[in-house]
């Protein structure tokens, strides 16, 4: 069987793109997950793995779509193949453990996977300190305007307080 799997990092982002592709490449079941990539236990992925028997192959649109860290990869990765399956990603036709190579590669392969996982990690936190530094409001938007924060917070007319 072919399978897919295609996953994207928060609610908000849309899997359709990966699906997509995934389909276009012959995919005939495409497991689709919201979760975060540097979490080891999701649930689709794990359901993914388990589907797999012999000669199947699993494909990825990009492999940072299968893990952020390179033991979290490996492992992946190597749970395919005791089940004497297959792993592709489509962005990086490099990446195919059905090849001779490819034990080789999957060392090399997890490297990266792990230096875009640390850059974005880098740059999140230099964002997160350039809006402190501007006295950014940091979290999901206030519900309320100003205003209404006031008027919630006055209880003048119940205590006698000036607000």
């Amino acid at each position: 069987m072919k399978y897919g799997y295609a996953r994207v990092s928060m609610d908000g982002q849309c899997v359709d793109a990966q699906v997509s592709q995934l389909t276009k490449a012959g995919r005939k079941k495409v497991f689709r997950e919201t979760a975060s990539g540097a979490k080891t236990h999701r649930a689709q992925l794990i359901k993914a793995r388990a589907a797999l028997e012999a000669d199947d192959v699993m494909v990825v649109t990009r492999l940072h779509r299968l893990a952020r860290s390179t033991r979290d990869m490996l492992n992946t990765l190597a749970t395919i193949v005791e089940r004497k399956a297959g792993f592709r990603s489509i962005g990086e036709n490099w990446v195919d453990t059905t090849t001779a190579h490819a034990g080789l590669m999957l060392t090399v392969l997890g490297g990266p996977a792990k230096f875009e996982r640390e850059l974005i990690r880098a740059r999140t936190e230099e964002g997160r300190d350039r809006a402190k530094a501007r006295v950014q409001h940091m979290g999901q938007p206030f519900k309320l305007t100003e205003h209404q924060r006031q008027e919630a917070l006055c209880t003048s007319h119940e205590l006698g307080d000036a607000c």
